[in-house]
């Protein structure tokens, strides 16, 4: 680390451990209530223009100190309109009227001042917790799918650790551009890269799996680029996970549900409570939850294997294809077992001046997915070690099981010293999965192979040190901070057993030239900015500088501005800025070896890390570097009447240099010569290879729409809407290397450059372009009548598109035993068409303290549509998959049939 990394460090961590303590002189009590003379429990209060407040207990009443009268407090609660209230004495009596997600404040965006969603500069959603569980989905990656049209996460399968954690993203920019925080602070990073044929291949994201929604309050999602304010990673938006911190109330939750094809059972349960700490305001709230889910399967039957070349009349085989149709496999959401201790803790001091604050959890869950059938007459096991001896051998299907442990943790105290108000915190974070292969074998062991493997493990985790301070000046508001942050990825081998020759099938372990431990750290500091010109103009702007120990640094700046409308009944905004991502410590240092199935060949494909010598010095590829960003975004929102608000925001988010991961590169077909590279692959005993690399530029463009109608009378209840909609296009800028091939090719660096590789053939561009559905709709209504609750969502998944990786224009695609198949009709790519999911949840209110609820998730049992190989059967891999895999809207398992209950005391 250079002097100035040093010298910035100990700055910060005197100024953590820097005691201040500033008295007010004036201590209001108050209560607050709705219309009906109901109170209003845990509702915010804050005194206006500083970060000074508190919340009311659950009998609306509330203590607050201020330094003087008379004073502003700002008072806002979920479904209530925001109150802004001159005080000149106490006790104090607030009434608040229901209002719309307008009027709520949001912290994510606003470095300076707490605003509201109308007021923000960028468009925030505010979702609270039971927006969320009216989606019926059991988890929170699944609840934003369902909730926020940008947001896409869907399962995976036969697709190793991928199955176990789920791409998700913000507007198809991969799950490496969306930053994650909770109650402000980063969230860490998971230990997997995502390098299986899915959506997100090779990208690194949070582990949302790891949040259970039992302890959120709400969650705010910034759809804007956001790295001038928060670092790295915020290019897409921000996704701010807040906390419960209610007191005096203890909520359980049961469920339990199973799909009409009998299978994927789940169930879950979790604890909710809150404990009051001291006598000001201090709140200690607990989150305990438990959930599991058996695996589904919606494998293909083609009763015979095409891959292999086995046909259903095979005189040796074709008595087993017909007992077995679906040639073994298993294809669905994986199995899962979590458990979940969260905590969020606040503890007032000095006259509420100041908060000493901690929050964190800790998950810790257990998978198990499939991986391909080893039919009979592919793998055989002639050392009895699989089926009992007298018995006839099945073959066998390998489990990819995980352990997998993320734990979260921030302590911080925030104060006031001399007008600024002041937020010091530490965190760390960290996530660490374990990998078996249970129920396979290594051949090259014989009759001395285990059948159970311990095949290696990832683990990341970093240490963050935060300093932030703001304060407006009247119609003026600033912020400026730094932070601090260390971080280390490790990858550990696996047993000897499990990489010993070809290694165990399905998943050849770490081994020791793949171990590693390596680490990184980095500084920044930033300056917040916003002038309320007018009461209606509002503008603001934002810079941040970062350094890093292994690839440099970068500025990144944004200026915004928002003008209100009317008479406080909408706004329009714009921003511009630049931003940054700097490449994962993943990305830089994985490196491992996989099994793969083509043509009938089975073959071993290696992944080379960034600093290994074959890849910079072999084939010259460049050390990896930061993306960089611009973003530009316009919107307008408005109240057409109090019930009735819409809003709209146009996006173009460009970036350059991002990293990516390479297709295979292997032999050329040419058998009477070796080219350089191919000396390469024969030098380490692997059939292609793949790396990480800076290679494309995209431009992403799209709109977002929201229409929100609530409280509207209906017979004897009342009625809400909402119709949510997303367009998105993301479109790959670079040059075309060679105009003479189908599709675009990008320049390959170094010796593939001068060999004529391509690096990113059509199939690795279209998980860019064209895996997440360019349309999305949600169109949802509830209507509370009486004691029962109605939520009808449906959600319109757009078309996505799977591309062959050359269209079949480039050399036909290879049938059993390597021999050519007739290419027709030039093509091989397809599209699967846009589907409506309908959910139905049905909920009954016995009285305030318990509760049931029924729910139909895809009520009218709609699937994507079915694999068409047009002849390429590696497609589907010979009829094993009926719905696409390397594609994904919203999965496969088909209708789903939930219920539970809700009790509180």
């Amino acid at each position: 680390m250079n002097k100035n990394n040093t010298n910035c460090r100990k700055f910060l961590l005197l100024l953590l451990i820097f005691p201040c303590f500033v008295l007010a002189q004036t201590t209001l009590t108050g209560k607050i209530s709705d219309p009906n003379g109901d109170t209003v429990p845990f509702a915010n209060v804050i005194e206006k223009g500083t970060s000074n407040g508190t919340t009311s207990d659950i009998d609306g009443n509330f203590t607050l100190e201020v330094e003087s009268l008379p004073t502003v407090l700002v008072f806002s609660s979920v479904g209530f309109a925001t109150v802004e209230l001159n005080v000149n004495s106490s006790p104090v009596s607030v009434v608040m009227a229901e209002g719309d997600v307008l009027d709520e404040v949001v912290i994510v965006g606003n470095r300076s001042k707490p605003r509201t969603v109308l007021t923000s500069l960028v468009p925030i959603d505010n979702i609270s917790v039971e927006q969320l569980q009216s989606t019926g989905q059991p988890t929170v990656d699944k609840m934003l799918t369902y909730k926020v049209p940008s947001f896409n996460s869907t399962n995976q399968t036969i697709s190793d650790a991928t199955a176990h954690f789920d791409p998700a993203d913000l507007r198809g920019l991969g799950p490496s551009r969306t930053l994650v925080l909770v109650n402000g602070k980063r969230k860490n990073q998971s230990a997997l890269v995502y390098i299986n044929d899915t959506p997100g291949k090779g990208e690194v994201g949070v582990d949302l799996k790891s949040i259970p929604a039992a302890a959120l309050k709400r969650i705010e999602v910034l759809r804007d680029g956001a790295s001038a304010q928060y670092g790295s990673d915020a290019i897409a938006g921000v996704i701010n996970m807040v906390l419960k911190d209610d007191v005096g109330e203890t909520t359980v939750n049961v469920t339990s549900g199973v799909t009409t094809e009998g299978d994927g059972f789940n169930l879950g349960a979790d604890v909710n409570t809150g404990l009051a700490v001291g006598e000001n305001g201090g709140y200690l709230n607990l989150t305990f939850g438990y959930y599991q889910q058996e695996e589904t399967n919606r494998a293909g039957s083609p009763g015979e294997d095409v891959l292999f070349g086995v046909l259903a009349d095979d005189p040796d085989w074709g008595d087993w294809l017909s007992e077995n149709p679906e040639l073994g496999m298993t294809v669905g959401q994986p199995e899962l077992y979590k458990g979940d201790l969260f905590f969020n803790f606040g503890l007032p001091f000095s006259n509420n001046t100041g908060k000493v604050y901690a929050f964190g959890g800790v998950t810790y869950r257990e998978g198990k997915s499939f991986a391909l059938y080893r039919v009979p007459y592919w793998i055989p096991d002639e050392f009895n070690l699989l089926h009992e001896e007298g018995t006839e051998y099945q073959g066998f299907q390998p489990t990819f099981e995980t352990e997998v442990r993320d734990n979260n943790s921030t302590v911080g105290v925030e104060f006031n010293l001399a007008g600024f108000n002041v937020d010091l915190s530490g965190t760390f974070g960290r996530n660490a999965v374990d990998y078996m292969v249970n129920n396979s074998i290594n051949l090259d062991l014989g009759a001395n192979s285990p059948t159970s493997f311990d095949v290696g493990a990832y683990s990341f985790n970093n240490l963050l040190a935060n300093f932030d301070v703001s304060r407006s000046f009247g119609d003026l508001s600033i912020a400026f901070g730094a932070e601090i942050k260390e971080e280390q990825f490790r990858s550990i081998a696996g047993e000897s057993a499990s990489y010993f020759g070809a290694g165990v099938q399905s998943f050849p372990g770490l081994q020791p030239s793949n171990a590693v431990s390596a680490t990184r750290d980095n500084y920044g500091v930033y300056g917040d900015l916003e002038w309320e010109v007018t009461n209606e103009l509002l503008i603001g702007g934002a810079v941040r500088y970062e350094d890093f120990s292994d690839f440099g640094d970068n500025t990144s700046w944004k200026a915004n501005g928002r003008y209100i409308l009317g008479d406080n009944r909408g706004a329009i905004r714009a921003s511009y800025s630049t931003g940054f991502r700097a490449p994962s410590l993943h990305q830089i240092y994985l490196s491992n070896i996989q099994t793969l199935v083509s043509g009938g060949t089975v073959s071993n494909q290696g992944t080379f890390n960034n600093v290994d010598p074959v890849i910079r010095e072999g084939l010259g590829v460049p050390q990896l570097s930061a993306e960089t960003s611009k973003n530009i975004s316009a919107g307008i929102t408005y109240k057409i009447s109090p019930k009735l608000s819409v809003s709209a925001d146009f996006y173009n988010v460009e970036v350059e240099d991002r990293v990516l991961f390479t297709g295979e590169i292997g032999f050329d077909g040419d058998d009477d010569s070796v080219n350089p590279v191919e000396q390469i692959l024969v030098d380490n005993s692997i059939t292609s290879l793949k790396f990480f690399v800076n290679a494309v530029n995209t431009t992403t463009t799209g709109v977002d729409l929201v229409a929100t109608l609530s409280n509207i009378e209906l017979g004897s209840g009342k009625l809400g809407a909402v119709l949510a909609a997303n367009y998105n296009e993301t479109t790959i800028d670079n040059e075309d290397v060679d105009p003479s091939t189908d599709g675009l090719q990008i320049e390959a660096p170094g010796l593939l450059g001068e060999n004529g590789y391509d690096i990113f053939n059509r199939k690795e561009q279209s998980r860019i372009v064209s895996a997440r559905p360019k349309t999305k709709v949600l169109l949802g209504f509830d209507y509370n009548i009486a004691n029962w609750v109605f939520n009808l969502n449906n959600t319109y998944f757009g078309e996505v598109t799977w591309q062959h990786a050359n269209n079949g224009l480039n050399g036909a695609p290879l049938g059993p035993g390597g021999a050519n198949l007739p290419v027709e009709d030039e093509a091989y790519d397809q599209t699967f068409a846009g589907k409506i999911i309908t959910d139905l949840i049905i909920r009954y209110n016995f009285s305030k303290n318990f509760s049931l609820f029924a729910s139909a998730n895809n009520l009218l049992d709609v699937y994507p549509d079915e694999i068409e190989t047009q002849g390429d059967f590696v497609t589907d891999l010979g009829g094993r998959f009926k719905y696409p895999w390397e594609v994904n809207q919203f999965g496969f398992n088909g209708t789903i049939i939930n219920g539970g209950a809700t009790f509180k005391f």
